[in-house]
């Protein structure tokens, strides 16, 4: 009799509960307000005849992007219960899915919801059923969890939150974590004397570093990086087991610590080193083209050497642009940018001055290359007879034999150490000609001064109507930054300086200067720069360079241009604004990545290179390419 009652309760429940979870999928469809819209996927655990708990295992209800392989449970051939327990610890039972077994735990028993959610009529005709006996003992708890297949949107938009503000390199920080964390044990003691451990996280080290390779970024990570990092972090728990001395690991870390400081410290100055080298060495195609220039040059009749429209040169109705360079690509593109922004090009006049050796080079570039219908004039310094040591302080100082002691014996202990100040640069005259405008132009009442590492963007003939107020340069000032301002160029602890200048004030920037010649001649600013150049001629007052002489000579003589004017930044600062650059009228790449060279940095290279034409036979013959 109790094993008829059992069949029929297990009839019913066949037969009976299928009608049942049927009708309310149907009345859900049909009533999509209705209550039991959040039908439960989930089965549990119910008891029959009272005592005896009993599992079924069903399939859980998954979205069809995250459907997975179902829990299989094989029972052993020796079971001769009907009703076999199921559970993860039977030993008689083989797990055929990896499902996640918390989850599972957390989602038990989902059939215990069933009743709660049956109609009432459902419910009484169970309960008057003829065998309810044998189904009476079903006991359906309500579940407070929430279905697999529900996600709480609030937590899924927080999960997301969380893996988009996570840093790109979050995966590989770890893994160099480790690798310290490794090394770390096994230089401690208690491990060494462990085989195994020490075994087992040398090994760990191999694959995480083989994992790791060059990886800079998550993305670069092969597939199998998790599985290395799960390992070592297991390894990692064991020796933690063994090594429980915290003060070891701590003096330990520190030592590393201290080393790595010392190692950075060492990397940094030798860095600092080649990079100056790299930016002071000329490439070798930039050495190949003036050679083959010059060449080119020589070969040419004297008839041929001339430039046309020369009756322009000391027009002070046009607009005159003083370009000193030794670098032939350099001033190329500052002509070539310039002509192709300007509305009127032949108003455009530009007076390239250059040295000896680069003098028939870029004579025979702008030959081969004219620009346009602007006007080229090219001078030799050579020829300013005028410009000598009697009458220029600073070419008197370049002679010196404490100049030459200065630039050639830095290894001495008594030599500065900032390697910026030994830039060649300011052995050249070319850097210090810009001080002696009014007698290079004597006929020219206004000019604008450019750089050879700047690239124009717009007209610029809205310079030449700019009203000075008096001052004799206009200049973009630099004083956002701290270390644009007097006190990082001037020695404020001389006398000199600081009883005539403000340490606070606000620099300005070289590259980009329209300067009004006749206010120049007239307050003899010429005489000002050279009485301070004779003040500084032990180095007191200033380093070397153009900028610090200029701030002094200039000082309350200059007038600030709108900022637009002129952008800084692109030969050394990679966080340049955006926006900024694209406004400017002219972008400057101060610093020392030049964007001729290899060191450039790659997204403001472009910027100069599209006014090359590297179809130049010149260019191609010495392999010069973007």
């Amino acid at each position: 009799m109790k094993v008829r009652q059992i069949v029929l309760g297990l009839l019913s429940i066949t037969v009976i509960a299928p009608i049942f979870l049927y009708t309310d999928k149907v009345g859900t469809f049909v009533n999509p307000s209705s209550s039991r819209h959040d039908f439960l996927d989930d089965v549990g655990a119910f008891t029959v005849s009272g005592d005896n708990t009993r599992h079924l295992n069903v399939l859980q209800h998954q979205e069809a992007s995250t459907l997975k392989e179902p829990i299989g449970v094989v029972y052993s051939d020796q079971s001769t219960d009907p009703f076999p327990k199921v559970t993860v610890e039977h030993k008689s039972a083989r797990v055929l899915s990896a499902t996640n077994e918390d989850r599972q735990q957390q989602l038990s028993n989902p059939i215990r919801q069933v009743v709660d959610r049956a109609p009432p009529n459902l419910t009484t005709a169970l309960d008057s059923h003829p065998n309810a006996s044998g189904i009476s003992a079903v006991k359906l708890e309500k579940q407070s969890t929430q279905p697999l297949h529900k996600i709480d949107p609030k937590e899924h938009s927080d999960n997301k939150r969380d893996r988009q503000t996570e840093p790109p390199d979050a995966q590989v920080r770890r893994l160099k974590d480790q690798l310290i964390r490794a090394k770390v044990y096994l230089s401690l003691p208690s491990i060494k004397n462990n085989p195994h451990v020490t075994r087992e996280l040398r090994l760990r080290v191999k694959e995480v570093t083989r994992a790791l390779g060059d990886a800079t970024k998550d993305t670069d990570l092969p597939k199998i990086a998790l599985d290395k990092m799960k390992a070592m972090e297991q390894s990692l728990e064991k020796a933690k087991q063994v090594q429980d001395d915290c003060a070891a690991v701590i003096k330990k870390l520190r030592a590393m610590l201290h080393s790595s400081e010392d190692q950075l410290r060492v990397h940094k100055k030798q860095t600092m080193f080649l990079t100056q080298l790299t930016a002071k060495t000329l490439p070798k195609g930039l050495h190949c083209l003036p050679l083959r220039l010059t060449t080119e040059y020589y070969s040419l009749n004297s008839s041929q050497h001339n430039f046309p429209n020369q009756h322009k040169l000391e027009d002070p109705r046009l607009y005159h642009y003083a370009l000193f360079s030794d670098n032939i690509l350099a001033a190329a593109v500052v002509v070539n940018s310039t002509v192709a922004h300007a509305k009127h090009p032949s108003n455009h006049v530009f007076h390239i001055v250059t040295d000896r050796l680069n003098y028939a080079a870029m004579r025979m570039w702008f030959l081969g290359n004219p620009p346009g219908k602007a006007t080229i004039q090219v001078q030799n310094i050579e020829e300013f007879t005028w410009l000598n040591a009697s009458y220029s302080p600073v070419l008197k100082q370049l002679g010196s034999p404490s100049m030459i002691d200065y630039y050639f014996r830095a290894h001495r202990a008594n030599s500065d150490q900032n390697l910026k100040f030994r830039n060649p640069k300011y052995m050249s005259i070319l850097n210090h000609l810009r001080f002696y405008l009014p007698e290079i132009f004597p006929k020219l009442n206004k000019v604008l001064f450019l750089d050879d590492d700047i690239v124009v963007q717009k007209d610029l003939t809205g310079l030449w109507s700019l009203d000075l107020k008096g001052d004799v340069n206009g200049a973009v000032e630099t004083c956002g930054e701290s270390f644009h301002r007097f006190d990082r160029y001037l020695n404020f602890s001389n006398p000199l300086i600081s009883k005539n200048f403000d340490p606070h004030a606000c620099g300005w920037a070289y590259g980009m200067n329209v300067f009004d010649l006749d206010e120049w001649r007239r307050q003899n600013i010429t005489e000002v720069y050279h009485q301070w150049q004779r003040l500084n001629r032990n180095r007191q007052l200033w380093k070397l360079g153009t900028l610090p002489p200029g701030l002094i000579t200039f000082w309350k003589r200059t007038y600030s241009l709108n900022k637009s004017w002129h952008v800084l930044g692109l030969g050394y600062n990679p966080n340049v604004n955006q926006r900024e650059i694209e406004e400017a009228a002219v972008v400057h790449y101060n610093g020392n990545l030049k964007p001729w060279l290899e060191i450039a940095i790659p997204k403001y290279k472009n910027y100069w290179a599209k006014y090359v034409d590297y179809d130049v036979m010149y260019l191609r013959e010495c392999n010069i390419n973007p």
